[in-house]
């Protein structure tokens, strides 16, 4: 398996099936060293919030919309998945009215072919990344698609 082994999947896969999205990213949200792990969704203005795990806050399910034009999950749209430890060293930094600093994030894809939005850890601190999470998250992306699309968030 892609630089992790499948224990990690194993149990995202019996999360998913009996608990549902929310509690698989209270599981990837617990193995980053990002503070927040969340889906969001692309509208023509928005990114809109799906879910949203906060590490220091475990009763929050939701977080508030972001507009497009400063999110860090739009430059997934060309379908280039993208990690920054420090943001502000990145040259799409400059561009970008964001206070996210460390970012994790890849493209959530429909059965169609469609960018829907992002499955992506941030901080809006520093963080060390560690080298089995970008690969986990582009394993459990279609799985996490998957059941959004069986059953759409309310």
């Amino acid at each position: 398996m892609n630089a992790i082994d499948d224990g990690p999947l194993v149990k995202i896969r019996e999360v998913l099936a009996t608990q549902g999205v929310l509690a698989v990213l209270r599981i990837l949200n617990s193995r980053a060293p990002h503070r927040f792990t969340g889906i969001y969704r692309y509208t023509p203005e928005l990114l809109k919030n799906v879910y949203l795990v906060d590490a220091f806050a475990p009763q929050l399910q939701k977080g508030d919309d972001v507009a497009l034009e400063d999110a860090y999950c739009m430059l997934l749209r060309d379908r280039r998945n993208v990690s920054f430890g420090d943001l502000e060293g990145a040259p799409c930094a400059a561009k970008l009215a964001s206070p996210v600093v460390s970012y994790c994030g890849v493209l959530l894809v429909t059965s169609s072919g469609e960018p829907y939005g992002s499955l992506c850890h941030f901080d809006m601190h520093r963080c060390q990344k560690p080298a089995t999470e970008m690969p986990l998250l582009e394993i459990v992306a279609p799985l996490i698609m998957e059941a959004l699309e069986k059953t759409p968030p309310t």
